[in-house]
């Protein structure tokens, strides 16, 4: 029975049609190999250098803010913070408590505030390749949790995501929001890519899908990339380091929608067209980092951040619509209150080879 088992096993492995196969794959990744791709990113950050390095989005407040953090450790990462928030138009509560605790092979961060609503994160990374980020929040009143998970698999020249939003078979049937991407070089320079999307809200109801396309090229100091969307829209973005501490970036989102009157539609609707065109840069300077944009809509943002202090960072933001006549600022300091020991272990791990947490 043994040596029947053997000589199946040799038979499914030394074939004719299994060494075809096999050696076809080798020459593919012999070739793949010398081509010298990269990794090109994920669908998700496929504007990265754009949207969450030049723009103010990610960085916008108002209202008045401090923050105190207290480090108790750097490898591994640990530390809690306070934040203060008074006067905030987006919302932000008057308190919040956070703390975060990082391993090269996981990562916990939570928020809870003075309403009693919580967020956290934790993330796992099960190999070099492979992390799973889970993400949930959960406020006070009915319908106010939310979980979503994440799957990122990162090769040498491809990304592959699988993310879930809110998944559950409690109701008899799969509901949630299920979206998968891909993103592949293929040459040096271009890689493409797509995002398909199942959404359905409850099992009473049909499913919804969507599939957009990808595009990113990378120049030796620029970067272009566009996505098309099932809905009718479309998002061009141009980033472009023009010093060591001058980085500029273009973003472009245009949405064809239907909508009454004009020609070539069905009952004589026709497409109605809206855009977006923002301009934005970003300056470095030794102690402080500037941010401005300027958008077709008639807003104008900055944002000051000055290290005044090796652990006190003050932040100054100001919007102005010229349309709506509104403007806005916000006024933030934040303060970091680390001890000679930590400063020591910030400065070994920055001469160490391991990875940082999986942030």
């Amino acid at each position: 029975m043994a040596e029947e088992k053997v000589t199946t096993m040799g038979f499914l492995q030394h074939n004719a049609m299994t060494t075809a196969i096999r050696d076809a794959y080798i020459a593919f990744s012999e070739r793949r190999e010398a081509l010298g791709l990269s990794n090109p990113g994920t669908v998700d950050n496929i504007a990265r250098e754009v949207q969450k390095d030049v723009f103010l989005k990610n960085y916008m407040f108002t209202g008045l803010r401090a923050d105190l953090t207290k480090p108790f450790s750097i490898s591994p990462v640990f530390h809690v913070s306070h934040a203060f928030a008074m006067g905030s138009q987006e919302g932000l509560p008057p308190y919040t408590f956070a703390t975060l605790y990082g391993t090269p092979k996981v990562f916990l961060q939570g928020n809870v505030d003075n309403e009693g609503q919580f967020s956290g994160r934790a993330n796992y990374r099960w190999t070099d390749a492979l992390v799973t980020k889970t993400n949930a929040q959960i406020a006070p009143g009915p319908d106010q949790a939310m979980f979503q998970v994440d799957n990122d698999y990162t090769g040498k020249d491809f990304t592959a995501s699988l993310k879930a939003l809110n998944p559950s078979i409690l109701e008899g049937g799969l509901t949630g929001i299920y979206i998968t991407s891909y993103l592949q070089s293929l040459t040096p320079s271009l890689a493409v890519g797509l995002e398909m999307m199942w959404k359905r809200a409850a099992v009473n109801t049909g499913p919804d899908t969507a599939v957009s396309y990808v595009a990113k090229y990378k120049g030796s100091d620029w970067i272009a990339s566009a996505q098309l969307q099932a809905q009718g829209a479309i998002s061009t973005s141009y980033w472009r380091k023009l010093t060591e501490k001058v980085e500029v970036g273009a973003d472009l989102n245009l949405q064809f929608q239907p909508g009454m009157g004009g020609r070539g539609g069905l009952m004589g609707s026709g497409l109605r067209k809206e855009g977006t065109t923002t301009l934005g840069a970003k300056y470095d300077f030794r102690q402080s980092t500037f941010r401005a944009q300027v958008d077709s809509t008639g807003r104008l943002s900055c944002l000051l951040e000055k290290r005044v202090l090796p652990y006190v960072q003050l932040s100054f933001a100001g919007e102005l619509d010229q349309f709506k006549q509104q403007a806005k600022v916000g006024l933030a300091v934040s303060v970091e209150a680390p001890n000679e020991e930590l400063m020591v272990q910030q400065e070994n791990a920055m001469n160490s080879s391991a990875p940082p947490p999986p942030f």
